[in-house]
């Protein structure tokens, strides 16, 4: 086995909510997981890297990617013009924009002509390089009319048996993770947050499904009914959930439901958006965005578990923007080091991966960030865009 050795850093793991000064770490190469680990003088090793007394962290995990859309296709197009040829460069790019802002695991929700599936059977064998793992969703489920009903964007399905058929196919064309849509949106002209789309029946049949080949299913429910619906359902995570009563919130704290806020794309809409976007949709963003850090502050408290998502491809949302979400967590409540735990613990637990990925632990992948600030300072310090990013060990940007 060989080993390279890292060196000369502070390591913040992923796990508690502490540094570890002087840390260090060894890397087998051929796996890319760490073998080893701790503080003061390292052991010898055939390599060592000497990380200058910078600060170190895990990658992150982003739960709630789109990388065939354009966040700066402003006329809501969610890439429904884009060609399969089209759609797959862009995903690619996409992919590498992630990666150098530090994330090194996602989960896609919805992805057109089901690039991600295709790449990631390109990355599989090595060639697709400089991008982060990666679950792929392939396209989305919606009824017709419903949000994200476009163009290879979404199986458009209106009774349980459409929706057991269609998530069987998706299953045989390779989905890792399954996206309903129980809700409007803020993105389409023709419905609200609030209104009800998929309905339990649908959805429920295709968590049986999904859960029966052990596949994760996030459910689009930004209002009500359409958030208790999907609860109801049995969905694994509600994305958005912006606006999640307090009911709600025990219910999915029972069934131990995540709930990806999402909150740069919402936060990103009314900051960025006016004179650019339509105002019916910024207006949209607006007027939820109060309700939202109220309904997470108390649902925060009551001990809901929070994913780190971002719904990157929406307008004004690129794909560099993860570590500004953690910032926008802070304000419901949480502290640095919580928010991080979106990533390293909630995610990764999530999706079923937490034995390989998320925190910086002995057995798991060598994947992380070198920061010149440290992470547990100030919120901020992530931010950095010249950061140094590993998958495995090896330095990517």
């Amino acid at each position: 086995m060989a080993v390279k050795t890292f060196t000369n850093f502070t390591l913040f793991d992923g796990t508690g909510d502490k540094n570890e000064n002087d840390a260090w770490f060894s890397v087998d190469t051929e796996s890319g997981k760490l073998v080893d680990r701790g503080t003061g003088t390292a052991p010898k090793s055939e390599k060592t890297v000497d990380l200058n007394g910078e600060y170190v962290m895990p990658g992150f995990v982003n739960v709630h990617t789109h990388i065939t859309v354009d966040p700066d296709d402003l006329g809501g197009g969610l890439g429904h013009d884009l060609s399969e040829s089209e759609a797959a460069v862009f995903g690619f790019e996409n992919l590498q924009k992630l990666l150098k802002s530090g994330v090194t695991y996602i989960r896609e929700c919805g992805t057109a002509f089901d690039v991600d599936i295709k790449l990631k059977k390109l990355q599989k064998v090595g060639r697709l390089p400089k991008t982060p793992h990666m679950m792929a969703s392939g396209q989305a489920y919606s009824m017709t009319g419903g949000h994200g009903d476009g163009a290879h964007m979404a199986y458009l399905v209106d009774s349980p048996d459409e929706m057991r058929k269609a998530v069987r196919q998706g299953l045989k064309n390779g989905s890792e993770a399954i996206k309903m849509m129980a809700t409007g949106g803020v993105m389409t002209p023709g419905d609200f947050m609030d209104d009800p789309q998929l309905s339990v029946e649908e959805m429920r049949t295709g968590v049986e499904e999904a859960h029966h080949k052990g596949v994760i299913v996030a459910a689009h429910a930004e209002g009500n009914p359409g958030i208790q619906n999907a609860l109801d359902a049995g969905v694994d995570s509600i994305e958005h959930g912006f606006y999640l009563t307090e009911k709600e919130a025990e219910q999915a704290i029972k069934q131990g439901t995540y709930v990806t806020p999402t909150l740069i794309a919402e936060w990103a809409i009314p900051a960025f958006g006016k004179g650019l976007l339509p105002d019916w949709e910024v207006k949209k963003a607006e007027d939820a965005l109060d309700d939202t850090y109220e309904n997470f502050k108390r649902a925060f408290k009551q001990g809901v578990k929070f994913t780190c998502g971002t719904d990157a491809g929406t307008p004004l949302n690129g794909f560099d923007k993860t570590p500004d979400e953690f910032e926008l967590l802070t304000k419901i409540g949480m502290t640095t080091a919580e928010a991080y735990h979106c990533s390293t613990k909630n995610s990764v637990a999530l999706c079923g991966i937490q034995d390989e990925y998320g925190t910086l632990e002995v057995g798991k992948f060598a994947d992380f960030q070198v920061l010149k600030k440290d992470p547990l300072a100030d919120v901020k310090n992530v931010k950095q865009e010249d950061k140094q990013v590993f998958l495995g060990g090896e330095r990517q940007f």
